[in-house]
């Protein structure tokens, strides 16, 4: 009886997490829209004033100051007093695969088991789930989905945010594996009274998470060299799903993504680069800023991803996660930045961002950390990433500096050309008891 009341009140959960608003994907854009009198953040350090963009069917078609908009009927959106950015672009997200962290079966993140290289995040990718439209309307347009796991995770894809089903979200599939590396840090020294406990006479000797660490990793090289052995062979009498799985970051199609904070654990990382020649990028990455050098010289891009965090090690400057970005591009480090919060879900990356412009990167430097430096990152910087012709129509509007959460309200957006809904739960809610308190006019 107990285990089919909580079954009740999981339901209620999950009945209250997916009622509320639905909000269909728009309809393809077709024709000319022009969007005039607007500030254009490029996306590449370029700011445009009183310029003009021309967006055709689904492309950014011009983009500039001396565009002639037809006195004809087309269609026209004034931006004069607002700021224009390309679409904002989540690197690293378990967006879609996890509804609602304590309810099981919203949670298809990850898989059993610690080498999954099989695994396809995109097939899992729910495009019905609520939280999407929350990050449209902070002017997150694509995402990165990632699984989650212990060892060898499986792949990630890139999706635009307006979408029926994951073939329609997909961008380009399958283009990262995840690695999550082992902590390879010492267990804290126990100390406890007599007896049978962890310091007693009688204790146990506990296992050593470096050598584990390392024996796992040892496991990994071992996997790719028979990978690599068996991508060799013309044909092969059986499919080995987890072999073949790997075969993009052989031929440079897939990047290897490495989950790695400590300086130990990147330099790991760094030797699959140095005996398998990946592309590699670290993610996480909140020490990369002591050897930033290194990873300049192996050419190994890093995507922060909870810069509003504390330092990972006691004796690093306790805003360290704020400067590193700063030190990263003085560095020339290709980086991005994300949003890996449970809480916020993503919803914070611009500010995440603005943070990362109080301390050190120009506003524009920032921007570009979270549009095109994560395009070219996850491989669709010739699709996204700036305003710039030939380029899809990714682009946000907003009444105030997108950076600035004191400021930031975005007004419009445009995922290849279509204009989307920037209705979702959390707004309607928030109408829902202000109508009920009669709050509308505080």
């Amino acid at each position: 009886m107990k285990n089919i009341f909580s079954l009740f009140i999981l339901s209620l959960v999950a009945m209250a997490a997916f009622s509320q608003e639905t909000v269909s994907p728009a309809r393809p854009h077709t024709g000319y829209t022009y969007i005039k009198n607007a500030t254009i953040h490029v996306g590449n350090g370029k700011v445009i004033t009183n310029g003009v963009i021309k967006i055709k069917d689904s492309k950014i078609e011009a983009v500039g100051t001396d565009i002639v908009i037809p006195s004809n009927e087309v269609s026209v959106i004034d931006a004069k007093g607002k700021e224009v950015y390309p679409g904002l672009i989540l690197p690293t997200s378990s967006l879609g695969l996890i509804e609602i962290g304590a309810v099981r079966a919203s949670n298809d993140s990850r898989e059993i088991g610690e080498m999954n290289p099989n695994i396809r995040s995109i097939i899992a990718y729910n495009t019905d789930s609520k939280v999407i439209n929350t990050l449209r309307s902070n002017g997150i347009l694509m995402a990165n989905i990632v699984p989650d796991g212990s060892l060898l995770a499986g792949s990630s894809s890139v999706v635009q945010l307006d979408a029926w089903n994951w073939e329609d979200a997909a961008i380009k599939t399958d283009e990262g594996m995840h690695l999550y590396m082992p902590t390879l840090l010492p267990s804290p020294t126990r100390r406890f009274g007599g007896g049978g406990g962890a310091g007693g006479p009688n204790a146990q000797p506990q296992p050593d998470p470096v050598k584990e660490g390392l024996d796992k990793i040892d496991e990994l090289k071992t996997f790719f060299k028979e990978a690599k052995g068996y991508l060799a062979e013309p044909t092969h009498e059986e499919t080995n799903l987890k072999f073949a799985s790997v075969k993009g970051l052989y031929d440079k199609s897939q990047k290897l993504y490495v989950h790695a904070n400590t300086v130990k654990q990147i330099l790991v990382a760094l030797d699959f680069v140095k005996e398998f020649g990946f592309d590699m990028v670290i993610v996480g990455g909140s020490d990369s800023w002591q050897i930033a050098d290194l990873l300049k010289q192996n050419n190994v891009s890093v995507i922060l991803s909870q810069p509003h965090s504390l330092p990972t090690l006691e004796d690093d400057d306790v805003d360290q996660p704020y400067k590193t970005a700063a030190m990263l591009q003085k560095a020339g480090v290709l980086f991005s930045i994300s949003d890996d919060d449970g809480q916020t879900r993503g919803r914070n990356l611009a500010f995440n961002a603005g943070t990362a412009a109080a301390y050190g990167l120009t506003k524009e430097e920032a921007l570009q950390a979270i549009t095109l430096n994560a395009a070219k990152i996850l491989g669709v910087a010739d699709k996204t990433g700036t305003i710039e012709a030939g380029k899809d129509a990714n682009i946000v509007i907003s009444e105030g500096d997108i950076l600035d959460m004191r400021k930031s309200v975005v007004t419009d957006a445009f995922i290849q050309g279509r204009k989307i809904d920037l209705d979702d739960k959390q707004k309607q809610l928030n109408d829902k008891y202000n109508k009920k308190y009669n709050l509308k006019g505080f």
